[in-house]
């Protein structure tokens, strides 16, 4: 086995804990090897001042990284799952899924104000346009506002009055100890998840052997079938940071129940399909769900969207 290991990594606070937290468990279960990390600048870590959706969406932030992975520049790279497009380039794959944090978005509000306790008019900050729409629907009167920029940042804008609340995933707060910093917990009745949310993805080459041996022992079965099965859908649906689309998989009775939803910007139509799928036909089930999802209507939102876009 190869005695260094590189890892690729963004170089934001939370994607370094991400990144020292595999490394931490390769040395602690392969403790004769060295791993070193590699900090790679991303097109997303370096356009800030616009929305994800006009800049290109989802791959902006692992892009520069799989390259590094393709030159055998590093040997893994660790990601937010949910930064990651439906199609990956030839000869990566997703090594390993280790378990997932908390997958839920968060409000964090400047007076400990709920989601719907907000007066008319309240600035909310969210980048995500899936946020943003499903906040639309069940809050039409409040404003959302575009912000961009790590935790940090985000929490100081809300702090200094620029917004009223923001909205956060749970995963990135949880895994940076700032927990308390929480107002509420937005469960998937309300405001269904990202794909992949709270999970990370662990992305190496197809045929390297020595990685593989390490992957099997990080990889944790339960997350890899939900995350299966929310990707498959996000993959038939052609989903992007463009589009608000979520899906979220969880695991009951040794079933997984897959929700999706594809909502229009406004935040008006909202299309919300469910499915229940045994463990190991969970892919086709997400490939399923998303053509439910798009019968339904999610078509007609997604094509005024692209026309939109056009």
């Amino acid at each position: 086995m190869k005695k260094n290991i590189r890892i690729g990594t963004r170089g934001s606070k939370l994607a370094l804990w991400q990144a020292n937290f595999i490394k931490s468990e390769i040395m602690r279960l392969f403790p004769d090897l060295d791993v070193e990390l590699n900090i790679i600048k991303t097109t997303g870590d370096r356009i800030t001042d616009r929305p994800l959706a006009m800049i290109g969406g989802k791959g902006l932030f692992v892009k520069e990284i799989e390259n590094a992975l393709i030159n055998n520049d590093i040997d893994l790279a660790v990601h937010s799952m949910k930064d990651m497009p439906g199609e990956l380039p030839e000869g990566l794959i997703i090594g390993a899924i280790p378990k997932r944090e908390n997958p839920f978005d968060v409000l964090i509000s400047k007076n400990k104000c709920l989601l719907v306790d907000y007066e008319k008019g309240a600035k909310i900050g969210t980048s995500s346009l899936r946020r943003a729409s499903q906040i639309k629907h069940i809050r039409p009167d409040v404003i959302i506002e575009s912000i961009r920029g790590n935790l940090d940042t985000r929490i100081k804008k809300l702090k200094s009055g620029e917004y009223d609340a923001i909205v956060l995933a749970a995963a990135g707060l949880i895994r940076l100890d700032q927990e308390s910093e929480i107002t509420e917990y937005i469960d998937e009745t309300i405001m269904i998840p990202a794909v992949g949310q709270g999970a990370l993805c662990i992305e190496t080459r197809e045929n390297d052997g020595d990685i593989a041996l390490i992957m099997e022992k990080l990889d944790h079965h339960d997350t890899r079938v939900c995350v299966t099965g929310e990707r498959a859908f996000l993959k038939q649906i052609e989903g992007s940071c463009h589009i608000p689309v979520a899906c979220f998989g969880k695991i009951i009775d040794n079933e997984v129940g897959l929700t999706a939803v594809v909502a229009s910007v406004d935040g008006k139509e909202l299309i919300k399909e469910q499915i229940i799928s045994p463990m190991d036909k969970v892919k086709s089930h997400g490939q399923t769900l998303a053509d439910q999802v798009l019968e339904k209507g999610g078509k007609k939102i997604l094509e005024s969207l692209n026309s939109h876009d056009g």
